[in-house]
């Protein structure tokens, strides 16, 4: 039975909201604030965006919902990846445990949906899970300048995969004279986390450097004992798989001469091993329980991209020219061991596999911007990528109960074929100035995808496909100034996805054990209709937006139960439902109150449902959240303190199946955070030391992020982690 989990009005919980925080809901899009020495007052900057328009915008004057994750933060809260800053940004949440596989989510959003780029150059790979996707931290969060993240899709400036929203994680380059760089040292927390990096940034002239590395260890973390829902734990849990041993390598070299012609050539590396899916030990919690343990042995991910950009060029067809190419290398292993679980009287049953995958991709992408009349900006260009992906499977099965020695099954059938996929586009967008006061933005995109299959040793029942897909979207982003403080902000459009090689192709157990999963070879695209409507406001101290969204995704893909078992397993299989909705508000603000003291908080409403059956629950994140921030910067900006709340509102929208012990519904939970940060000091030479200092879950409360519950991975207990880190 679905649940409404509207039990009140949105006008009254927000007013509840506001009431509760008092002035402290900040616009998560407004993430920076920078003292001054002139005011002891602390300032929200407005950032330049490029992702939104795919040209640099002030955020105020952005017709899209963006949230921007400034340098400052990343430095001071110390994330493990980027993704551990959205837990405290309105309409954005983190799935996934541990050091380095927390992923995001957008509007409820996740896994294939969601495009990660780096740099503007996609990272997802049509080989990952749809409700995984890639892995942010695939790059070096020390080397990076800032995050934007477009809430809601970006289908027409990036195709498939964008019908969620856009993660664009934008790296820190050269800037002034000569030679500059960083060092960190981090220690501490329930993992036992010990890493270390060192970057430099060198401008010589036309010529630019920039080179780095991280290393980092990290034990599994444990997590506290307590109740969430109906699992109660005594004491406190080891929660297997969430450490890890990873580094990262970058260079980057460059030639910008006048500012105008600009080339770069760059080589990234990372290598993880011993990552881990995360679990708790069922049987702590769950007497019927079955052990699963899924671990990635390892990962390597090599990229080399280079590229070119030309501004003010003057010619006919364009004032500005750029022109991007990669290749990257993507290698996982991924192992898990299920059971041994109950399948008759005296039986039991445990399967372990072993899958190794291989990635290569190509891409590119050419675009120009051209300036065609006063008030008329055009920009437009192509861009394509290719992933070919291979891999192997080893299977043992264990059987017990069936005679005086185990049976002993190998089953070594690939769980998907060798294949390619095939994405190209091209896209037209106008920027258009109506007036002083009013602005419209329209795009258009024509995209082509093309799966194709080849025969595969072990996969000779299965007949080679070559499947096409081709679409055509548009978006409408309009803004319109009401006054100088106030602006209102409209946005439709279409957006699709197509089905990656995962969806259409694999045929055996998921990995994570729920079930097996049937090939689908007819699945078809998604398509959306979004819409957004929001306010934005900036008068002196105060800013404030708000956005209200509905997405409406038809042909959505959902894993659909065949009622039937193979090898023991519930059998699954991706199908295209007609409509899945997802609507929702969300509310910030921030507010310096003077004296070096700000505030800061957000507001965000979600709800889901498949239109079609709505007894059936869609809710994969939180129905409500709450977040707040009060913060001090020293007026000579030598030491800074803030102290922070989240509070997840129950999601009833959920079905976790008639057995989960955590219940039928995501209980409620509220995290405190404590941070801060002193400069020790500053040589004659510039050279600048800082220690920031976090304890997080000060109030050592057991809870897992939402999309962690249906398979029970709770977050870390109260711990404290210190970071040195040297400037020069």
């Amino acid at each position: 039975m679905r649940i409404s989990i509207l039990r009140a009005p949105i006008l009254g919980r927000l007013l509840i909201t506001v009431a509760a925080f008092a002035f402290t809901l900040p616009c998560a899009a407004a993430a920076q604030t920078i003292g001054t020495s002139e005011d002891t007052l602390v300032y929200r900057a407005d950032p330049l965006v490029v992702t939104a328009t795919r040209g640099p915008r002030e955020l105020s004057r952005t017709p899209r919902p963006v949230s921007v994750v400034q340098r400052r933060d990343l430095v001071q809260q110390m994330p493990n990846t980027v993704s551990d800053l959205f837990r405290t940004l309105p309409g954005l949440d983190v799935t996934g445990v541990g050091v380095n596989q927390g992923r995001p989510q957008i509007r409820g959003q996740t896994g294939q949906r969601i495009l990660l780029l780096s740099d503007g150059m996609r990272l997802n790979n049509s080989r990952r899970q749809q409700d995984f996707g890639e892995l942010p931290a695939l790059v070096d969060i020390n080397g990076v300048e800032r995050v934007e993240v477009v809430r809601g899709p970006a289908s027409v400036l990036y195709g498939s995969d964008a019908i969620g929203g856009v993660v664009n994680i934008i790296s820190k380059l050269p800037q002034a004279e000569g030679l500059h760089g960083t060092a960190n040292v981090r220690y501490g927390g329930v993992e036992n986390q010990k890493a270390g990096s060192f970057r430099t940034y060198g401008r010589f002239g036309a010529l630019t450097l920039r080179a780095g590395g991280t290393y980092r260890e990290a034990d599994a973390y444990r997590a506290p004992g307590g109740s969430y829902g109906n699992i109660t734990l005594a004491n406190d849990v080891l929660v297997d798989g969430t450490g890890t041993q990873d580094q990262s390598f970058d260079l980057r070299l460059g030639y910008d001469r006048g500012g105008n012609h600009t080339t770069f050539g760059k080589v990234e590396r990372y290598e993880a091993e011993n990552s881990g899916f995360g679990s708790v030990d069922p049987s702590l919690y769950d007497p019927t329980g079955t052990p699963n343990n899924i671990t990635y042995p390892y990962q390597t991910y090599t990229k080399v991209s280079g590229g070119y950009r030309g501004q003010e060029l003057g010619t006919a067809l364009a004032d500005q020219f750029e022109f991007l190419v990669y290749g990257q290398q993507n290698d996982r292993q991924l192992s898990f061991g299920i059971g041994p679980f109950g399948i008759g009287p005296g039986m039991a049953m445990s399967i372990n596999t072993l899958n190794t995958t291989g990635i290569r991709s190509y891409g590119m992408r050419a675009e120009a911007r051209k300036l065609a009349a006063p008030g008329l900006l055009f920009t437009y260009g192509l861009d394509a990528w290719r992933d070919r992906a291979i891999g192997t499977d080893e299977g043992l099965t264990t059987m017990t109960g069936f005679g005086p020695n185990p049976l002993l099954i190998e089953d070594n059938r690939p769980q998907l074929p060798e294949a390619t996929y095939l994405s190209a586009g091209l896209f037209l967008q106008a920027e258009v100035e109506l007036s002083d006061r009013f602005s419209v933005v329209a795009g258009t995109r024509w995209q082509h995808v093309k799966a194709q299959t080849f025969a595969t040793v072990g996969l000779e029942d299965q007949t080679p496909a070559d499947i096409t897909d081709g679409t055509l979207v548009a978006s409408v982003n309009s803004m319109f100034r009401v006054s100088d403080q106030v602006s209102l902000i409209g946005s439709v459009g279409r957006a699709f996805r197509s089905p990656n090689i995962i969806e259409r192709f694999f045929d055996g157990p998921t990995p994570e054990g729920s079930g097996y999963q049937v090939r689908n070879a007819e699945l078809e695209p998604e398509t959306s209709l979004n819409v957004d409507l929001g306010v934005r406001v900036r008068q002196g101290r105060l800013g404030f937006e708000t956005f209200i969204f509905r997405n409406e995704i038809n042909g959505g893909i959902r894993i659909q139960g065949l009622g039937t078992k193979i090898g023991g397993f519930p059998a699954y299989q991706n199908v295209n439902v007609d409509q899945l909705l997802f609507r929702g508000m969300e509310v910030g603000a921030d507010l310096g109150l003077g004296a070096g003291f700000s505030t800061a908080g957000s507001f965000t409403w979600m709800d889901s449902q498949n239109v079609l059956d709505v007894e059936n629950p869609v809710g994969e994140s939180f129905s409500s959240k709450v977040t707040g921030t009060v913060r001090y910067d020293a007026p000579d900006n030598r030491f800074w303190a803030a102290g922070g709340i989240r509070h997840n509102g129950e999601q009833l929208e959920v079905d976790f199946g008639a057995d989960n012990p955590v219940g039928d519904l995501m209980p409620a939970f509220t995290v405190l955070n404590l941070r801060g940060g002193i400069t020790l000091w500053t040589s004659d030479s510039g050279m600048t030391h800082k220690l920031n200092i976090a304890v997080t879950n000060l109030t050592n409360q057991l809870y897992a992020e939402f999309s962690n519950v249906g398979f029970f991975r709770p977050e870390p207990k109260r711990s404290l982690t210190l970071t040195w880190d040297v400037s020069f």
